[in-house]
């Protein structure tokens, strides 16, 4: 097919990205050589999803961030480690965070426990054990944000019953539907849109069952 005419300058729009962002990617490049049109509308709604301010401090937003790569095993994380520090974090702050993301990990081996030996292992019993390991990870950190770090790093493994779990705690910890819809937005990049889809349902069924409050 003949190149578009009207197709913007797409050695233009690479330069307005790493004068923006002070890199480029590789589908960036890819982007600007033969699809400058989609370039500059991604940059647009990239800059819109993770660099604007919408209502988490840019504190909270890299706390979430650093936590929810963590949990999608994301190598390329390494963007969102250099803003977190931009945005004040200090080391031990970005390691609390991915340790959310590991600790959340184990409630998959909690459910197991009180799935297949009830008996023994009473699932309240373990709920609280795997809450309790939770604060001792969370440390002195906003409650609201501990449980929306985590409610978004469950989100990232489609597992429900802690995604659900760790939204209830974060609204009863004051967290706000619209603090939940910016941390559920990040999921599209290192999880895609699917596994949104999922995120809001889970909210949506928990918001049914009078859990949290409504999505929308």
């Amino acid at each position: 097919m003949p190149d578009d005419p009207d197709a913007p300058d797409g050695t233009a729009i690479l330069a307005e990205v790493e004068a923006k962002r002070g890199y480029t990617l590789p589908y960036h490049r890819m982007f600007a050589a033969h699809a400058p049109r989609l370039l500059r509308d991604y940059d647009r709604f990239y800059e819109s999803l993770t660099l604007t301010p919408r209502v988490l401090t840019p504190r909270e937003r890299e706390t979430v961030w650093a936590g929810l790569l963590a949990a999608a095993r994301e190598v390329h994380g390494f963007i969102h480690m250099r803003r977190a520090v931009a945005a004040g974090l200090s080391n031990d702050d970005i390691a609390r965070a991915v340790a959310i993301a590991a600790v959340t990990e184990g409630l998959g081996v909690v459910e197991f426990a009180g799935a297949h030996w009830p008996r023994w292992a009473l699932p309240d019993t373990l709920k609280q054990r795997y809450l309790a390991a939770f604060e001792a990870v969370r440390g002195t950190l906003e409650p609201s944000l501990a449980h929306l770090v985590a409610a978004t790093c469950q989100a990232a493994r489609r597992h429900r019953q802690g995604t659900v779990l760790h939204l209830a705690e974060a609204c009863a910890a004051g967290a706000t539907s619209a603090q939940i819809c910016e941390a559920f937005s990040y999921l599209l990049l290192p999880c895609g849109g699917n596994t949104l889809i999922e995120a809001v349902e889970y909210w949506e069924e928990a918001a049914r069952e009078r859990l949290v409050p409504p999505p929308y």
